[in-house]
């Protein structure tokens, strides 16, 4: 992300590929293409944004699929699972264990807060190490320093230590075959694309591997629909979609990557049907009355025009 900084300048950018794109603001995007004359542009994710999922509908960006999983990857079985039943859980785990299995188990928070009702990453932590005596449980979250990160990491990954218990810092970058359970506490306070990004931890091997989805009840409408779509879909587009359902598409030309869009009528799902034609009716208009069409552009949108570029 250094990249960024107004005094790195590159001599002739010519294309710009952005990983884990939904790690990323709509501003910081503009910025890293404006240092080049037009590059060309790459953004890859497991879960578009609702902004750029609504772009690719809107036909204003070209779209590439990978629909099938890499070689020696499994499906993941995903469950939801009211808190009532960690005990249960924790049996599991102990079998898991005594088999040579590595599981994650995934806190939200840091800090206990009584108002959300969180459990924090410590208090699970000395849970899961009195509840299983014959495993090494490790704690990994974003206020350890760089080096402690990384020996817990490494830790894990080498198989020295069986659960790891962390907060959401392992949603990309950690890649360990042999866990083969992913616990995800108050999974009711995650979007879908965090929940996605993290469910891909497990189902790296060849064993049959699980995403435990906790939650604490009751459910709200809407958690409870992002829950069902986890356990129905692990189509990272089809996960896209519903959450541009519920979260709303954005702005086009404007920096919010989701929220209601600024049509009055028109619903990109809806419509879907009718998108394909808008360019060439855009162009039929704009070359009829330039005049009017500028107008109407500077009125409406001003100087949020250039963040229609931005994927």
């Amino acid at each position: 992300q250094a990249l960024f900084q107004e005094g790195v300048a590159f001599a002739r950018l010519g294309l710009v590929i952005i990983d884990e794109q939904h790690r990323f603001g709509v501003e910081q995007r503009r910025q890293l293409q404006e240092k080049g004359s037009m590059p060309h542009l790459l953004v890859m994710t497991a879960t578009p944004i609702p902004r750029t999922l609504a772009m690719t509908i809107h036909a204003d960006l070209d779209l590439s699929v990978i629909d099938e999983l890499p070689p020696g990857r499994t499906p993941v079985e995903t469950v939801v699972m009211p808190d009532s039943r960690r005990a249960e859980l924790v049996e599991r785990m102990r079998d898991l264990v005594g088999a040579g299995r590595q599981i994650y188990w995934v806190c939200p928070l840091i800090e206990e807060s009584e108002i959300l009702q969180l459990r924090a990453a410590e208090e699970s932590f000395a849970e899961l190490s009195a509840a299983l005596p014959n495993a090494r449980v490790g704690l990994v979250h974003g206020r350890l320093k760089g080096a402690e990160k990384a020996a817990v990491m490494a830790a894990f990954q080498s198989g020295a230590m069986q659960v790891l218990v962390a907060t959401t810092v392992i949603e990309v970058g950690v890649d360990v075959p042999n866990a083969s359970l992913m616990v995800i506490e108050h999974a009711e306070r995650l979007g879908l694309a965090q929940l996605h990004q993290l469910r891909g931890r497990v189902g790296r091997g060849a064993a049959k591997s699980t995403c435990i989805l906790l939650y604490h009840p009751p459910l709200a409408g809407k958690a409870r629909e992002r829950l069902r779509v986890m356990r129905s879909s692990q189509d990272g587009f089809v996960i896209a979609r519903k959450d541009m359902e519920l979260r709303g598409p954005g702005e086009f030309l404007g920096t919010r990557q989701t929220g209601l869009a600024q049509m009055r009528v028109a619903d990109l799902l809806r419509d879907e049907a009718l998108l394909a034609g808008i360019p060439d009716l855009a162009e039929r208009l704009r070359a009829r009355d330039p005049a009017a069409v500028e107008g109407l552009l500077h009125r409406w949108l001003g100087g949020r025009l250039g963040y229609g570029q931005v994927a």
